[in-house]
This record gives structure tokens, sequence and C-alpha cells, in this order.
């Protein structure tokens, strides 16, 4: 078990980011540090990747072990459920789970089935559900308050035909961060941060990624820091509970025919 103190001496909170090796959950990770946190740093596969946001961490934070990385496939219920009390075991406490990771592969109403719908149900509802249960219980040990926040997307409130499992598993998720609020209050607040579109991916060129990226009511949708800085807002907050926050500069204001990547 590994203790770490701030600057100023006072036990530093730790924050569980799945996904933080690449992309979003790295961003999340590395503002967390700035901000002082510990950060246990999940990944699937990037285990390189992971090792890098960790290192990136540490030096953010200057405490050398301030982040630490830790395998699991979110997929698998045993793996979920062995997490957080990895995380636990290292730092010897935890106050939050930031849900980033996601699993995202298209389908529509032509080719869905059940086999694509039930891994994005497991990856992208069912591990946040379990993390925010596993926070609630470790808390209870050490009479804590902590919080946890859901990464879902704008496209519930602006839905298109595109990525159908996708959705429904973040449409899920989205209903649960409000049972879950309630479920889990006073112990564990649970919110939610919809991005807009804010990275580019093998589906976009850089350039359409720029034109789709202008195309809100405020001229741009969200960047990485635009998304961290929200967690990092949600999470120190503690009256945000059982509401999502919606990062993407209006985009779900507007009509969008397709997924962004399909258009």
């Amino acid at each position: 078990m590994t203790a770490h103190t701030s600057s100023d001496n006072r036990p530093s909170r730790t924050a569980l980011v799945t996904g933080a090796g690449k992309r979003l959950g790295r961003e999340i990770a590395l503002t967390l540090a700035r901000a002082g946190w510990n950060v246990a740093v999940h990944f699937r596969q990037s285990a390189a990747e992971a090792g890098q946001t960790a290192r990136d961490c540490d030096a953010l934070t200057g405490r050398p072990g301030s982040a630490a990385t830790f395998g699991a496939d979110l997929a698998d219920e045993a793996a979920v459920r062995a997490l957080l009390p990895a995380v636990v075991a290292h730092f010897g406490a935890v106050d939050a789970v930031v849900n980033s990771a996601s699993l995202f592969e298209h389908d529509d109403a032509t080719s869905f089935g059940f086999a694509t719908m039930e891994t994005h149900l497991r990856s992208n509802t069912g591990a946040p559900i379990l993390l925010a249960q596993a926070l609630h219980a470790h808390l209870a040990t050490r009479d804590a308050e902590g919080a946890v926040v859901n990464l879902l997307d704008q496209k519930l409130w602006n839905l298109n035909p595109d990525f159908l499992s996708y959705t429904l598993s973040k449409a899920a998720l989205e209903a649960a961060t409000g049972m879950l609020a309630l479920a889990l209050a006073p112990r564990v607040r649970v919110v939610g941060v919809a991005p807009g579109l804010t990275l580019t991916s093998h589906l976009l060129s850089d350039e359409k990624f720029q034109t789709l990226h202008r195309q809100s009511p405020l001229g741009r949708s969200s960047t990485p820091e635009d998304v961290a800085a929200t967690v990092a807002f949600a999470l120190g907050n503690r009256s945000v509970t059982g509401t999502t926050l919606l990062v993407d500069g209006g985009q779900h204001l507007m009509r969008f025919e397709r997924d962004f990547s399909m258009m």
C-alpha cells in the first residue's frame, strides 16, 4: 500500500480513470494530476501508452508514484470487480471514478445483433455501474464521500441511426447516472459529462474534422481540455449529482442526420 501527500502534507485524493492510456482519458488523467490528484491509469491493451500517462502524471504532481497503471478488460465482469480493490491495495484509498473508456464499434438497424449489443452494454454500461458500486462500498468502510463521473455523448440529445449498440449503451448509462445518484447518495455523487465532437479518428480526415468541429452554435465543439476541465469541476463541486453537463459548443441543439464519422 502506498500513501501520498500533497505539498502541504494533506493526503492526496485518488481517482481511477478508465481508458486513461490514450485520447480523452489521458487528458482527464493529466488534468487531475495537475490538480494534485493521484491517478490510477486504467488500460485494456494500451499498456505502453498507459505507462507514459502515469509518468507524465508523476511529472505534473512532482510526486514519484502518484500514478500507477492497472490493466483490465471492462467486458469481463470478474476483471471489473477486481479493478477497484487493486487500486485501493496500491494507493490505500480511492475517492473518485471517472468512467472514460468506451467501446465504439459501428452497427445500425440492419446489422444489429445481440452479440454486438451485449459487448457494448458490458463495457459501456455494466462496468461503470460495477465500479460505482465498488466505490460506494469502499467509501463506506472509510465513512467518506466521493464521486463518479460517467462520460456520455451529445448524440443522446441529438439521435441519429448510426452506432446503434453504442448509442443504446450510452443511453442506458445516462439513465443509470440518475438512478445511481439516488441509490448511492449521500455518500457518492454521480455526474454525466457529454462531449461533442472532440477528437478525430481514422474515420475522419483532419480537414473534415475541422469542418465538423465548427458546426455548432458557438462555432466550435469541445476540446479534450474542455472535457477534462468539466470532469474536474464535477469531481470538485459537492452540489452536483444526478445530472449531465453537455460540453459540445451547443451541437446537441442542432440536427445531424448521421453520426459525425459517417458524414
